[in-house]
Formats: structure tokens, sequence, C-alpha cells
């Protein structure tokens, strides 16, 4: 490939890589002004035509990071109810920045973030939780070890305030996963690495949240629980109809699952597709699948 002229892979938006050894450079070909308005422009298009209704989650030019420091730069996104968004991309793209900024963990100097068609920018994370329906399963553990596996999923009933339905709603995640009631009277500790991540997603549920965001989940896991915590996000996003945006260093395992995927590069979006369009684009296979 040239590396000096920008060329097009299947839906996506003009890009230009290289290699370094086996190390893959993913970089957004910038241009003038003009052209990055362009490519914005597209990108809107592109998730206006995936999401294919009025969007449940609406990110428009977001500008944020963390005190000085700017890292995500013009994003937009769509997500409609009941699908699946997975960023994928280098390490420090900002992936999980998009994610913070949705949940109110960033500055934000500009853009608009809305779900169900309200104004959710300013909100701080407990509105974002209780009045918005966000919830956010960090990529670092959030459990309470000495507590037990009952006693942390309570815990996602007392965020929302709904102390009183804490236990029912608790009962209901133990119905519908039967493995995790036989561990509910052991402490978070001495659960695996995997079923601690499939404790941290079940606790969302009590939360009963409008939007999941999941940030790595198949990080540190074995092949065996990675499957199944993609089956438990398949099975919400199918069964009970919730929308989940996640970041996923898997990238294969992620644009399987996901209905829109979407490259970061250097704060902003490079590349928008369906999952299947992704996984069959060679940029992204070469760069982003390969072993």
């Amino acid at each position: 490939m040239d590396m000096h002229h920008p060329r097009r892979h299947g839906d996506g938006l003009p890009i230009r890589s290289s290699r370094d050894g086996d190390r893959a450079r993913f970089s957004v070909s910038t241009g003038s002004s003009a052209d990055r308005m362009a490519r914005c422009a597209e990108v809107r298009g592109r998730l206006d035509a995936l999401v294919g209704e009025e969007p449940l989650l609406r990110v428009d030019g977001l500008v944020a990071g963390y005190g000085r420091v700017e890292i995500v730069r013009g994003v937009d996104l769509r997500l409609g109810e009941g699908q699946a968004l997975c960023l994928i991309g280098p390490t420090g793209a900002g992936k999980s920045t998009i994610l913070h900024s949705i949940f109110g963990l960033t500055d934000i100097r500009g853009g608009r973030i809305e779900v169900g068609g309200r104004n959710v920018t300013r909100l701080g994370t407990n509105a974002k939780l209780r009045d918005a329906g966000i919830a956010y399963v960090l990529q670092d553990s959030s459990l309470f070890p000495d507590m037990t596996v009952e006693q942390n999923l309570w815990l996602g009933g007392y965020l929302m305030g709904r102390r009183a339905d804490a236990r029912q709603a608790a009962e209901r995640v133990f119905d519908r996963y039967p493995w995790l009631a036989l561990r509910r009277d052991d402490p978070a500790r001495v659960l695996s690495g995997g079923e601690r991540r499939l404790l941290e997603i079940s606790r969302a549920l009590v939360m009963q949240p409008r939007l999941l965001l999941v940030d790595e989940p198949s990080i540190g896991l074995e092949p065996h629980f990675i499957e199944q915590v993609f089956a438990m996000l398949r099975d919400l996003r199918d069964r009970e109809g919730l929308t989940i945006v996640m970041v996923e260093q898997n990238a294969k395992k992620g644009l399987e699952l996901a209905d829109i995927g979407c490259v970061v590069v250097a704060g902003e979006i490079a590349m928008v597709g369906s999952g299947p369009e992704l996984l069959r684009d060679p940029t992204v296979g070469r760069l982003f699948l390969d072993g």
C-alpha cells in the first residue's frame, strides 16, 4: 500500500496504515478542516443508516479529556435500542475515554450526549445511573471482596436507591443464572476472574439499566469464560433488549457481537460499519484481527 495516499476500504473512512516490524500503526488521514468535516458527516450518515430509527444513544461532536489533556476530539456515535456497539482500535486511542465521558467521568469541553432524547451531557455519575439508566461495568474489578456474591448484587439495588427492591432484583438474577445462585454465599474474593466478571455484569442488571457500558469484558480471562461473558451479553441484548456499548481489545469477539463497529484512532472515529462488515474488511483484519 502507498503510505502517503489514503485508500478506502469497504464502507469505512479514509485511513492510512503501515507496519513497523510486527507492530501495526493505524492513523486517520487528517487533511484540511473541510476534509475533516466531510469525514465527520460521513460517520454520522453511516451511523444513522445502521441505527435506522431514532437512536437511544446519541453523541454529537464530543470533545473530552482529563484536566488539560484533550483525548477525544469531535466523536459522533449513534446506537438504537436493543443494539450493541463495539469500539476497537489501538491502545491509547481514546476508546475508554469515550465510555468515561458517556458516564460522566471526564472533563467534557464540547459536544452533546443524549439518552432517550434527554440531554445528559453534564449529569454526574449518580444521576446518569439513577435518572438516565446508564450502568457501567469497569475494566478494573469493582466488587467488594469480603462481601458475598449475594451482597454484591444487593449493592446494585442500593446504588439505585431501591434498597427495598434489591433482594427481589437479586433473586431474579439468580433465577436467570443458576450457576450464580450456587455461589451466592461465597465471598467475592474466592471467585475466579471470569466469575467475578460475570458477577459484575449481573450486578449491573440489578440496576435495571437502559444502556450498559462495558469496558474490556474479556481482558485477562480464560477462553471458556470469554465465551460465557459474550454469551451473557448477547443474551441481554437479544432477550432483554438491552443497549450495549463496549470497548474490546479482542476485536473479533467484539465485532461478532456488535450490530455496529467503530475503529477509534487518536481520539476520532476512523471507520464505521456493521460488525460483519468490519470483520470482512482487509485492513481491520490485518491490523486488529490477525493472531
